[in-house]
């Protein structure tokens, strides 16, 4: 099986909701739509006691790494307001209280991705337009559909290679002819054949499907292109550097969708998962709270300890069950007190375990300790901005350093200067 450097094998905890099909999750009675979701956020475009439809934009900008958003019900707006965001931090949404009629704005002559309002599917939230658009000397050759999903727990983009394979297809298809590409690889782990032999019958010339191993984190858009082509994306680099475009199925699919309907995006396919009552893969309205998920899945089984928006691995812990999911949200996960331990972080015993797992070949514990002695500009210089927040090393690290916060932390001065 073809893989990358570095990275570990985890256990997988996605027999919960793998093979489940995909249902339809309960109208929600308020959603609650982020005015940034990719990029600059937008400005507000309606007000309280506006009535919007499904898929009218309620929010847009100008800057070009920006993503409009749409209203994913019909019904009144509430109010603007701060609300709690899947990164962790407040900012500003629209309320949106469903009438339950589901009147659509109707779908738009010729949408663009940009009017679709489409963003990176598994996690990033990266516009997908502008991904879309290299710049003229960028020959790309090759795009990479990453369905490899690696992280534990998460099976909407099974689900999705299970059920929609000619629209993942189509989408792949519509990302090539927009980039100029020849040739397009699907990257699936071998865990998860039962997709690629769905998707295999809607082959088309120029288009293959690769099995990877089964390894973590598998789907980094530097170790797909890495294991699929040998192609190393230069340090600071992007894949375009390299004649690659990665996208998310998801996001092939959710392309292929709008250009079929005309309609924007306004839902998605999320696991809820863990200890739930009933596990599932679930279609989702962008807005709805997780609380509102969580019943929908029967409510928590045992006393939940943590709720995750993502994978453990690289998803963000939430203090409220009222925060909404995005469109970049591809997991609620819960988990009791079964699976989850606190530990007291210890010194650095020089192990380096970190650094033969680290996917991207950097020295996570001379990172930390940089950053920890307040050192941020010699972490920059020996390759914190390429480190791509995996968590591998805080999972591996036998005195339970909290090496990512740290990382984090350093790039997070950086980008203040």
């Amino acid at each position: 099986m073809k893989t990358f450097k570095g990275g570990i094998h985890l256990d997988s905890h996605k027999e919960q909701t793998a093979g489940k099909p995909i249902r339809v999750a309960r109208e929600p009675k308020t959603v609650v739509i982020h005015l940034s979701q990719g990029g600059s956020p937008c400005q507000p475009l309606v007000k309280a006691g506006d009535s919007v439809r499904i898929g009218q934009k309620i929010g847009d900008s100008d800057k070009l790494i920006s993503s409009p958003v749409h209203s994913s019900v019909s019904g009144k707006v509430t109010a603007i307001d701060n609300a709690p965001h899947p990164n962790g931090f407040d900012s500003p949404a629209v309320y949106i209280e469903s009438d339950g009629s589901n009147e659509s704005a109707g779908p738009i002559q010729n949408i663009s991705v940009r009017e679709a309002g489409i963003v990176g599917m598994g996690g990033g939230s990266f516009p997908t337009h502008v991904k879309l658009s290299p710049p003229k000397e960028k020959k790309i050759d090759t795009v990479i559909l990453n369905g490899a999903e690696c992280e534990p727990y998460i099976t909407c983009d099974h689900a999705l290679m299970l059920e929609e394979p000619i629209s993942i297809m189509n989408g792949l298809t519509y990302i090539m002819k927009s980039v100029g590409a020849n040739r397009g690889l699907i990257g699936i782990e071998d865990n998860k054949r039962d997709a690629a032999a769905k998707l295999t019958p809607y082959l088309s010339m120029g288009i293959h499907i690769t099995l990877l191993q089964t390894k973590y984190p598998e789907g980094g858009e530097k170790q797909l292109i890495y294991a699929l082509l040998k192609r190393e994306v230069p340090a600071g680099g992007l894949p375009m550097d390299v004649g690659c475009i990665v996208s998310n199925v998801g996001t092939a699919h959710a392309i292929a969708v709008s250009q079929r309907t005309g309609m924007p995006l306004t839902e998605r396919v999320i696991t809820v998962t863990g200890a739930v009552k009933n596990p599932s893969n679930l279609r989702v309205k962008v807005g709805t709270r997780i609380g509102d998920l969580i019943n929908d899945c029967g409510g928590f089984s045992g006393t939940p300890k943590k709720i995750i928006l993502g994978g453990p691995m690289m998803g963000i812990t939430q203090s409220a069950l009222d925060t909404p999911v995005a469109k970049c949200t591809t997991c609620v996960l819960v988990l009791d007190e079964k699976n989850v331990s606190l530990y007291e972080e210890q010194s650095c015993i020089r192990c380096c375990r970190c650094v033969d797992a680290c996917p991207v070949q950097l020295a996570p514990n001379f990172l930390a300790d940089y950053a920890q002695n307040e050192m941020y500009q010699k972490a920059i210089d020996i390759g914190a901005m390429d480190c791509i927040e995996c968590g591998i090393c805080s999972y591996i690290c036998p005195t339970r350093r909290e090496l990512v916060h740290w990382i984090k932390l350093a790039k997070a001065k950086k980008a203040k200067k």
